[in-house]
């Protein structure tokens, strides 16, 4: 599996965000959550992810496009090692509901640990 972020990973369809969020399960790790559900999609790809930063949070959107770019770089560089042995198709949106400007150590420690934690939660089902 690559390094990439292309577009055809990235989730954009309204109906599928909306499916999401009412039919979606959910794991956390301050300040991050992960709402993930399984679904299938038309091309070959195992996941479709998205990011959001809180407008409320971060008046600026200056901010939130950098806490999003941190977001997209930790997800791009980590997904192989916690997701290579997954099959089935997901759809994932990152959200970010801290109060303060984070660095990328930070975030990427926080994504280690929420995408392990989204693999015991799969293991369980």
């Amino acid at each position: 599996m690559k390094q990439t972020y292309n577009k055809a990973e990235k989730l954009k369809s309204k109906i599928l965000i909306e499916q999401l969020f009412t039919e979606g399960k959910s794991v956390s790790s301050y300040p991050l959550r992960l709402v993930y559900l399984e679904s299938s999609f038309q091309e070959d790809i195992r996941f479709k992810t998205g990011v959001s930063v809180s407008k409320r949070q971060f008046k600026l959107a200056v901010d939130r496009n950098r806490i999003k770019r941190l977001l997209r770089e930790a997800y791009r560089l980590n997904k192989n090692t916690h997701f290579n042995n997954l099959s089935t198709q997901y759809a994932f949106m990152i959200l970010y509901f801290g109060k303060e400007m984070p660095d990328y150590a930070f975030i990427e420690r926080k994504m280690n640990r929420l995408f392990s934690k989204f693999s015991q939660a799969i293991a369980k089902e």
